[in-house]
């Protein structure tokens, strides 16, 4: 199925971080005690506590939990505690929630984390505490962060103040949940793993969905030719109103023989591949002499081992990145969401929310998000 996509202009990038935060009143709270224990650390000390005693003073708020790993059933409506924030630290009430298919990797136990916890990895709220003598930020400021600290699937939780970036008047809570941890991981993908250019010829897998359909508009947007892969007439549309110039129904083609026709048998220059052991031997079959295979999620399940072998024979290159190592330093982070928020304002970056649910019905969220019922972002309301 071949368009011609909605053309978008690449601005160029202007920091949104340029003006310095003023300085904070300190507030003064409750001190907190030290806790050095690895899995306190996991968690970046959020502390929300499951509700057991009448005379903690702390004050009480819904969150998810996990108490067991298994399926969507797993995630749990609670009552929590969340103290107050230490020495950099901030307290927020979460407006909205990003839902990611991270959060199904640690449910399921694909990755990690000690029990029980609470889920999420992406928020955006208004500052309702900071931590004594911080500076650069205050109450009611709207912040927004992705990655670590696990934990935002919640009415509130403590982070620290150096995850959290400032977001601009010109977006709104509900885009900013969507496209913060979505958009930053695509600046990777773009950016700084493989940086796509004009005369470039691109593959992305579930380019209907959060992040497909933002890699698209991206990889458009810098000059390169898009070629999405989707399960139906319905999201071929969506990927072609996002940049997709050739979208492959792969529930009724195949996936490398259309590649191969649409590049003249040349192959592609990158495949993004979030699906895994589905895809990936499509993957290496599509790609270009000297290609990249940037394998990124598994919604399908991991991958078979790849032989040396299977990359030797078109030199090909082979990577599995996360975003948490491409925004660990605060200027990798303020780089890559200033990018993400400029090209949101500039109209380069767009996100579809089609489904919102309360908190409360986080697991209605998951087994939807599993069940590819879902396209473009997904969204937890408080």
């Amino acid at each position: 199925m071949t368009l011609t996509p909605r053309s978008t202009r690449l601005a160029p990038f202007q920091s949104v971080f340029s003006s310095p935060s003023p300085a904070a009143t300190p507030v003064a709270v409750t001190p907190r005690r030290s806790n050095s224990h690895p899995a306190a650390r996991l968690h970046l000390r959020l502390r929300l506590r499951c509700c057991c005693s009448a005379s903690d003073p702390a004050p009480m708020v819904k969150a998810i939990r996990v108490h067991e790993l298994g399926g969507p059933e797993a995630l749990r409506w609670e009552d929590v505690e969340v103290g107050e924030p230490g020495d950099g630290e901030i307290r927020i009430r979460n407006t909205a929630i990003g839902v990611n298919f991270i959060d199904v990797y640690f449910r399921k136990g694909v990755y990690p984390a000690p029990l029980p916890f609470t889920p999420g990895m992406e928020a955006v709220g208004v500052v309702t505490a900071v931590g004594p003598g911080l500076t650069g930020r205050k109450v009611g400021d709207v912040v927004a962060y992705a990655g670590k600290p696990m934990g935002s699937y919640a009415e509130e939780q403590i982070i620290p103040a150096d995850v959290a970036v400032p977001v601009p008047p010109s977006v709104n809570h509900k885009t900013a949940a969507a496209i913060m941890l979505k958009g930053m991981t695509v600046h990777m993908l773009v950016r700084r793993i493989f940086k796509v250019e004009t005369g470039h010829t691109v593959l992305v897998h579930a380019a209907a969905g959060g992040v497909g359909s933002l890699l698209c508009q991206w990889a458009n947007a810098l000059g390169a030719t898009v070629i999405g892969t989707v399960s139906n007439e319905e999201k071929a549309t969506h990927a072609h109103f996002d940049g997709c110039h050739h979208m492959i129904i792969y529930t009724k083609e195949d996936v490398a023989t259309r590649v191969k026709e649409i590049t003249g048998g040349k192959g592609v220059n990158v495949v993004y591949d979030s699906v895994g052991k589905d895809t990936y031997k499509a993957s290496l079959e599509c790609l270009a002499s000297r290609g990249f295979l940037v394998s990124f999620g598994q919604s399908s399940g991991s991958p078979d081992p790849i032989s040396m072998g299977d990359l030797a024979s078109k030199s090909l290159f082979l990577t599995r990145p996360s975003v948490m190592h491409y925004t660990g330093t605060r200027d990798e982070l303020l780089e890559a969401a200033g990018e993400v928020f400029a090209n949101v304002a500039n109209g380069v970056l767009h996100t579809r929310v089609k489904h919102t649910y309360p908190l409360s019905e986080a697991a209605r969220a998951h087994a939807d998000l599993e069940a590819r019922k879902t396209s473009g972002s997904v969204l937890l309301i408080p």
